[in-house]
């Protein structure tokens, strides 16, 4: 997705002409062609950016309404206005990121959410525009996090500049251009970071969460950055379909017709309420697991936790 203020077109002109040199000159794959497989794909979610944007706004302002987390920001409001203005911009940036790391995270581990975010990481290439491919719904759980800056006293100029910089620099970061700064590779992000959590290996599996900091990922054991090797294989696993019009329609699969909701709405909103439940219990069980732990056994902790009998240490 591009930012709500500029059309696709022109967000397609200013990242090409930004970022193609680099990947010209210092190319993380040097065998990538420019017109690789789905680049259509790609350019077609861009263009069409303001129309999905549109739709995932109305559907962020309605999640972020009914989080609540306005309330615990009028409360804290006081004290975040008497944050002293040099600092309150860290702390804004700072309560954001970490917000942004559990919100990316649960949508990786938590599988009603994973639907739509399988969308972004189905590319199998990694370049400046496979980071358009989005679903509108991907990234409105992070509206909670706005709707409490907001309501505690952070400007919303102030959530808007935080938005569009996490879209310029998410976008940037999928670009297929070799930066390795190993001195800063735990302080600032770098295209190479964020390809690891693109990468579909084994070992790369739910790792990178961050946006802006790299800290959060060491702070809760999901960093991975090794020394010898290199991200090569991009995608997801699953099958997912390589239209726009397909992708779109992909996630809502099996959610039944929307028209119930006139018949029986109130059996439709014990249902949407059990989901919610149940979605909640999982993005417990995902902060909760523990540090390290290999990917098929947190797979296994998430989706059935009766199933893991940990046997007893022999004295």
């Amino acid at each position: 997705a591009v930012y709500n203020n500029q059309d696709g077109l022109g967000a397609i002109i200013v990242l090409f002409v930004l970022v193609v040199p680099f990947e010209r000159f210092f190319p993380r794959h040097d065998h990538q062609h420019f017109r690789r497989p789905n680049l259509n794909l790609d350019l077609g979610y861009a263009l069409a950016s303001p129309f999905l944007q549109a739709i995932g706004l109305v559907a962020a302002v309605v999640v972020g309404v009914m989080s609540f987390t306005w309330i615990p920001g009028l409360i804290l409001r006081p004290y975040v206005q008497s944050i002293p203005d040099p600092y309150l911009l860290l702390v804004g940036v700072a309560m954001f990121d970490v917000a942004s790391y559990w919100t990316h995270r649960w949508y990786h581990e938590v599988p009603q959410l994973w639907k739509f975010h399988a969308i972004h990481h189905s590319p199998e290439h990694m370049d400046w525009a496979s980071g358009f491919r989005a679903h509108p719904f991907d990234g409105t759980l992070i509206a909670p996090a706005f709707f409490f800056l907001i309501a505690a006293g952070f400007s919303p100029e102030f959530s808007g500049l935080v938005a569009v910089v996490q879209i310029v620099l998410g976008l940037f970061l999928h670009a297929n251009v070799r930066i390795w700064l190993k001195p800063l590779s735990k302080i600032i992000m770098t295209p190479e970071f964020h390809h690891w959590h693109h990468a579909n290996e084994p070992e790369a599996i739910w790792c990178n969460y961050s946006t802006f900091l790299p800290l959060w990922d060491l702070v809760f054991g999901t960093y991975y950055m090794p020394k010898d090797k290199r991200p090569t294989v991009y995608g997801v696993d699953e099958y997912v379909p390589m239209t726009m019009a397909q992708q779109l329609r992909y996630p809502l699969v099996g959610m039944g017709n929307p028209l119930r909701w006139f018949r029986h709405p109130f059996r439709s909103l014990k249902m949407m309420f059990k989901g919610i439940w149940q979605i909640l219990r999982m993005m417990k069980r995902s902060a909760l697991r523990p540090r390290g732990e290999e990917f098929e056994r947190a797979v296994l902790r998430l989706n059935d936790p009766s199933a893991l009998v940990d046997e007893p240490t022999s004295l």
